[in-house]
């Protein structure tokens, strides 16, 4: 578990444009721009939110002070949001990645897109794991139109297993209908993380580069960590919580939460 790079000596170097002074200022004017977009979408999350992370925290705290599991799932690039959920300093000891080698990029990425969008998928993948009434799953799809996590979000819900959503209502919108519903039709709770259509904000007038949904999707899971924080503080509920494996004692911290988990969650 890392959270944090090695700077290499010369690092504080100052960078050097290639291109000279112009070059500079064409790149200034790209930073301002898309800086602001970005700060802009998360002023929308925080305005649009309303009271649905609080909503989503309450459902995590109910699973964790009930002994049961989180459960993350997604595909594709949601597949970062995964693992932003999974063995990270400050995260939860008791989230369980569902995912499957074949819904991964890096493991073929035109035969990722094919599994995404082949129905009974995440059926299968909810089979497999089994998640119970007693815990909670989060599906992470920007677009929420591809049937891996619709499925996965419907059939946990036939279960009896309460579902956070985390897409983008506007992507969602206007995104290709692979599945006949969507991910937000199929959740207790839906954080809506307003990622554009398409993903890209760069350039401003005809957007094709600079995705977004990566950094509203990290800072919505983070909202909702340190409203769980507060929830569970005014609950008295300990909330099992892993420690940077990088910080003085911390290897001795998370070894209890190895011997909680550890046989209820394959990947730890």
């Amino acid at each position: 578990m890392t959270d944090e790079t090695q700077d290499s000596p010369d690092s504080a170097a100052p960078a050097v444009a290639a291109g000279g002074a112009g070059a500079a200022g064409a790149s200034g004017a790209a930073r301002a721009a898309v800086a602001g977009r970005f700060r802009g979408l998360l002023d929308d999350l925080d305005r649009t939110s309303g009271t649905a992370v609080a909503d989503a925290a309450a459902l995590i705290l109910d699973a964790v002070a009930a002994g049961g599991l989180v459960y993350a799932a997604g595909a594709g690039h949601s597949l970062a949001m995964v693992c932003e959920t999974f063995y990270r300093a400050g995260g939860l000891a008791c989230v369980r990645p569902v995912w499957e080698p074949e819904i991964l990029p890096l493991n073929g990425a035109t035969a990722s897109t094919a599994a995404e969008r082949r129905p009974g998928s995440g059926r299968a993948v909810v089979e497999r794991v089994k998640p119970g009434p007693q815990d909670v799953v989060v599906v992470f799809s920007t677009s929420g139109r591809n049937p891996y996590p619709v499925e996965i979000a419907q059939e946990c819900m036939e279960r009896g297993v309460p579902v956070v959503a985390v897409t983008s209502m506007p992507a969602s919108a206007s995104a290709t209908a692979r599945s006949s519903t969507r991910l937000a039709d199929h959740a207790t709770v839906v954080l809506d993380t307003c990622v554009p259509p398409g993903d890209v904000v760069y350039p401003p007038e005809s957007p094709h580069t600079a995705a977004v949904s990566t950094v509203l999707g990290a800072y919505t899971w983070a909202l909702l960590l340190a409203e769980l924080d507060e929830q569970a503080g005014a609950r008295g509920v300990d909330l099992p919580r892993w420690v940077s494996a990088n910080v003085p004692g911390g290897d001795e911290a998370n070894r209890r939460n190895f011997t909680r988990y550890g046989g209820r969650i394959p990947e730890l």
